[in-house]
């Protein structure tokens, strides 16, 4: 029988919160890193576009351990694999506040990323063993406001510690949180495990990680200028044939290392593939507004960030009203239609003129947030609303795998489209005309999600929203019958 939480609020509230600390942390590094690139680059005398590689290096550690993590936490136990993840990332974190050269503060992510690929998809993992679904979108729900709100405070907190104090603590400010996390985790993650242990897929793990880093790499750099494109070409297909020879051998196995068959899951299908198409947006929307703000209005990235920061207001605002919302109105009705209202909001930064008042975008940016994260939360619940205990660990790790895959898309086609309109013109600057199609071209992307939620049947996930269809009216009913 999977563990309980008990009722209490330390149960109730402390594990989804400390999971979503884990998650803020790791979403407020690269967030703040990308911010701090040029006053790295100038103390190690580097080109910014090279110093890039501590950007990339991360995301190729994540892709590459992502994997794992379900089956650590499995044979491990989950609370001793999420205090390690914490440690590692703390450890890597110190080490990239130490760095003097490049390679040093390419290899300290390195080790970072494989703290955040293990630290997250665990927690998760520890939230879904541990909370009863009935309970399962509040939960979630907790999980969302992080992932909406690093991304936004990033870039001014990055130049205010840029600014005022020094780069190293962008990275240095991450083991206070981490020493809290490690002693929360001690206290109130309980330690579940799988009852059966599985062997360890070798040949699945390097297929699989090569393929992800190599796609990640290639969708991450694409239309930034940061390797020549016949080489990121070269890379997403060799990154392409890997993904392809895993799934071959995926299907020979007992135990692959991401378990495809979880897709013969309708709700698990669903809100992978839904919410995948619907995360493009969300991954280009970080990159895309703040070059608008600052390139385009020339506000600078304190002023930018803090105008983007009523998106995370939105979300907060959402944790309270997400229960209730699909309770009301059910998975299919909630995804489908909130992912039409979502998309059209993504799109609004495309209307937006130096000229426009300061309220107008913090309003749109603030129902924006809401509408987005109210997706978010309901596709993460939906995904694990018909998994079984015992796949729980395989789930969240190929959940992981997609949600980071689409974030990495969402800036590539937003960078290539940027790039694309920026020839047309023949410009050598990026100028505030250019963003519209951007903006237009993702929340066109995300809308098309409502292709897939609307081949959820009516019940779909009703254990976990609490969604009861009304009872049909007798006199209607009667008279149906007859």
């Amino acid at each position: 029988m999977p563990a309980r939480v008990p009722t209490s609020i330390p149960g109730r509230i402390l594990v989804p919160l400390i999971v979503a600390c884990a998650l803020f942390m790791e979403n407020l590094d690269s967030t703040v890193l990308a911010t701090s690139l040029p006053a790295i680059a100038r103390e190690l005398n580097e080109d910014p576009i090279d110093l890039k590689l501590a950007l990339t290096s991360y995301l190729l550690s994540l892709a590459v351990f992502i994997p794992v993590s379900g089956w650590l936490a499995d044979r491990l136990g989950s609370r001793l694999v999420f205090r390690a993840a914490i440690a590692v990332f703390a450890l890597g974190s110190m080490l990239a506040g130490l760095s003097s050269s490049m390679a040093e503060i390419v290899g300290a992510r390195i080790v970072q990323g494989m703290g955040g690929a293990m630290m997250v998809p665990v927690g998760r993992l520890v939230i879904l063993r541990t909370v009863p679904k009935s309970e399962l979108v509040g939960a979630l729900a907790w999980l969302t406001i992080p992932a909406l709100v690093g991304p936004v405070l990033g870039p001014p907190l990055g130049g205010f510690i840029t600014t005022y104090f020094s780069w190293r603590w962008i990275f240095w400010i991450n083991l206070p949180i981490a020493a809290l996390g490690l002693v929360l985790a001690t206290l109130y993650i309980p330690d579940v495990r799988a009852e059966e242990r599985t062997p360890f897929d070798g040949v699945g793990f390097v297929l699989s990680g090569f393929g992800l880093a190599a796609f990640v790499t290639g969708s991450t750099t694409l239309g930034l200028d940061v390797l020549p494109k016949p080489i990121v070409i070269a890379i997403l297909f060799a990154g392409a044939a890997s993904l392809t020879a895993y799934w071959f051998h995926a299907r020979q196995v007992e135990h692959p290392i991401l378990d495809l068959t979880l897709f013969r899951i309708p709700t698990f299908r669903v809100a992978i593939l839904g919410g995948s198409l619907f995360r493009i947006g969300i991954g280009a929307a970080p990159f895309l507004l703040p070059l608008l703000l600052q390139l385009g209005f020339g506000l600078t990235a304190f002023q930018s960030g803090m105008l983007t920061f009523a998106s995370a207001l939105g979300a907060l605002v959402m944790k309270f009203a997400a229960k209730p919302i699909l309770q009301r109105f059910g998975f299919r009705a909630t995804l489908a239609i909130n992912a039409v209202v979502a998309a059209g909001f993504m799109t609004m930064p495309a209307l937006f003129t130096p000229a426009t008042p300061t309220l107008v975008m913090l309003a749109a940016l603030l129902v924006g947030g809401f509408f987005r994260s109210l997706e978010f939360t309901a596709v993460n619940a939906l995904g694990y609303a018909d998994i079984p205990q015992e796949r729980m660990s395989r789930a969240t790790s190929l959940t992981s795998v997609a949600q980071q895959v689409s974030l990495s898309v969402g800036v590539s086609v937003a960078a290539t489209i940027l790039e694309t309109v920026l020839a047309l013109r023949g410009g050598t600057e990026l100028a505030a005309a250019d963003f519209p199609p951007a903006f237009i071209a993702i929340g066109l992307i995300s809308a098309t999600a409502v292709l897939v939620f609307a081949r959820l049947t009516p019940e779909a996930g009703d254990e976990v929203s609490g969604h009861r269809p009304p009872a049909p009216d007798p006199v209607t009913a009667a008279r149906d019958r007859g």
